[in-house]
């Protein structure tokens, strides 16, 4: 009976270009990606009502990749050796400092989100980053000033390293005070980092071949920048804090990131300005809502399927039109055309009761990555011990370099920046080439695969780390410190972990994502990167408060030479392997939205087809 009102109505509409038979055929396992007509992508009319001008292209970018790497220069100053300054300066302890980098961490992850939501709805990129970067600044302020005003933080200390528990600790306000330096920055980042990538690639225009090469050089510049950035911050600016002055070491960043909001507005007159397109998740929640309520409608056969579903003309000017699929078919109901959907004009009466086949596909592209994204967390908290408890065992290690030189514990992490830095290249310019032509794969290897073997290098980290606080507690206990470059193996293995983990993540992220929402999903690493510092906070307390007993301190002591550092690092690795064993399962069923064979057309190519298939 709900059938032939389907069919009643669909008639009725026939005259509609979306009940066309010819347009509406539902996608089988060799169903193309697009319609025979094409992309359906928006008309040359209503892309110049979107960004106004001719894309800006490589004349924005050194305005973009400018502000970009002195805003990040100026923000890995002050937090790259952070943890150093909680314990040195502030004389907390390495679980209460590891704590607040942590949640630190997951505030400035998951603010991204909401940065990314004002951004896409409201006020666009460019003013988005405009005022983020005001908050940014303000929080470095507060931090040079902390350092610069001895009432503001504890008083010195001079055996913090070696008996750290007879230092005088901060007060409540002296706490305040940092809080709200840390809050600026978080709030500052939560608008810039899911805006940043997405602006410079809104100044290049895809449609054309040009402007994917300057999309794809883009991403080359972007990681390399960082990657000198991250090098540069690390060594210089790091030894600044250590061994002269940490206010003159937070007031150099905070002068370039005058410089980065300068550099940036100096720009405004050759930039593109893509307009917000409203809000990206009632659009989501329209989906759920519609198929909730059509939950007892009968889904048509593959076969009769042609006019029962609402496909209206493609008219956003981002991205492209997705085809119907049969995955997650819930959500199909969504679409489906039942009485009382449609006005006489062809329109939908409700957006809660009826939406397009594009719009309930790109929820469908969100549903596949969930299981994804979720596995990249622990792969991160592995990733994410090298920047806490690492800073601690390289306090209780030899780091002389000469007789007068000691190598600053942040500045280690050089080593992984240096073996991005090398293997990037290498990967990029040779490596992909070769397997490219053996795989037919356009990358070389697929995104997941990418990201597999980014899981591999960081459960070995792990077991590294392990190896190696053994050897350090056991020479300390003989009387004699092992040299800090004992801790540069994982830190290499670390930086294969980035590479493939961390860079994978990010290309899925915004490749996978619905177009509309580039934003968000740049923001969505960010994201994970949350979720892992909160986890990271559980297993540190956890580990804290359940493993001392028989009289001996538990694994994470304040005094590392009594504890069990390693059996804390064995710990993660363990969840590293289960963590792999769900993700070769999740991945194995996952469908790429985006072409990923050489041999395919982006017009004709189907999900199956793509099906990750990982071989070990």
């Amino acid at each position: 009976m709900e059938m032939e009102k389907i069919q009643q109505n669909r008639s009725s509409f026939s005259w509609l270009p979306w009940s066309s038979n010819k347009r509406l055929p539902i996608s089988s396992p060799r169903s193309s990606l697009a319609p025979e007509n094409g992309h359906d992508e928006a008309s040359p009319d209503t892309k110049a009502a979107t960004t106004q001008r001719k894309p800006g292209g490589w004349r924005a970018m050194p305005y973009v990749l400018g502000n970009e790497t002195f805003e990040r220069l100026a923000t890995e100053g002050i937090m790259g050796n952070f943890t150093i300054f909680l314990l040195t300066v502030y004389h907390l302890d390495q679980v209460a400092a590891s704590n607040m980098m942590s949640i630190r961490s997951g505030v400035t992850n998951f603010i991204p989100l909401l940065g990314a939501f004002i951004s896409d709805s409201y006020l666009g990129r460019f003013w988005t980053i405009a005022f983020s970067s005001v908050a940014q600044i303000l929080g470095m302020l507060t931090l040079t000033i902390i350092a610069l005003v001895p009432r503001l933080r504890p008083p010195p200390c001079n055996d913090v390293v070696t008996h750290p528990q007879d230092c005088k600790g901060p007060t409540n306000s002296q706490l305040g005070y940092l809080f709200l330096g840390l809050g600026m920055l978080a709030v500052g980042s939560g608008g810039i980092r899911p805006c940043s990538i997405p602006f410079g690639v809104d100044q290049f225009d895809a449609t054309t071949e040009e402007g994917r090469k300057g999309i794809t050089s883009f991403f080359n510049w972007y990681y390399t920048s960082f990657t000198l950035v991250i090098i540069f911050s690390l060594t210089l600016v790091v030894y600044i804090q250590d061994s002269v002055s940490w206010a003159l070491g937070f007031g150099i960043p905070t002068g370039l990131m005058v410089f980065a909001i300068v550099l940036f507005f100096l720009g405004r007159r050759v930039y593109v300005y893509v307009k917000p397109q409203g809000s990206v998740f009632s659009g989501v929640a329209q989906v759920f809502v519609a198929a909730f309520n059509k939950r007892k409608v009968k889904l048509p056969d593959e076969a009769e399927a042609s006019g029962y579903y609402y496909d209206p003309p493609f008219t956003s000017p981002v991205g492209r039109k997705l085809p119907l699929t049969n995955d997650c078919r819930f959500l199909n109901k969504a679409a489906v055309i039942t009485e009382g959907d449609l006005n006489p004009d062809g329109t939908t009466c409700s957006r809660w009761r009826l939406v397009s086949i594009h719009q309930m596909e790109e929820v469908k592209c969100i549903v596949r990555i969930i299981p994804i994204w979720a596995a990249g967390i622990i792969g991160l908290v592995a990733i994410g011990q090298q920047g806490t408890f690492t800073m601690s065992q390289a306090l209780k290690m030899d780091r002389h370099l000469g007789p007068n030189f000691q190598i600053p514990p942040a500045s280690l992490f050089v080593i992984p920046m240096i073996t991005l830095s090398i293997w990037l290249p290498v990967y990029d310019r040779l490596l992909v080439p070769w397997l490219r032509d053996r795989t037919k794969i356009e990358a070389g290897i697929t995104m997941l695969q990418r990201i597999g073997i980014g899981l591999v290098f960081s459960i070995i980290a792990m077991i590294l780390s392990a190896l190696v606080e053994r050897k350090r507690r056991t020479s300390a206990h003989g009387g004699a410190s092992i040299t800090v470059m004992w801790l540069a193996p994982q830190l290499i293995v670390t930086g294969y972990a980035e590479a493939f983990n961390i860079i994978g993540q990010i290309e899925f992220f915004n490749r996978e994502f619905p177009d509309n929402m580039s934003s968000v999903a740049n923001s969505l690493y960010s994201i994970t990167a949350a979720g892992a510092s909160y986890l990271s906070i559980l297993f540190v307390n956890v580990v804290h408060k359940t493993t001392a007993r028989d009289g001996h301190p538990d694994w994470l002591t304040k005094d590392l030479n009594s504890g069990r550092l390693e059996n804390y690092y064995s710990l993660i690795a363990g969840l590293g392997v289960l963590n792999l064993v769900y993700f070769l399962h999740v991945s194995r069923r996952y469908h790429y939205k985006t072409r990923v064979r050489i041999d395919e057309d982006d017009d004709q190519k189907s999900y199956n087809d793509t099906m990750f298939e990982l071989k070990v």
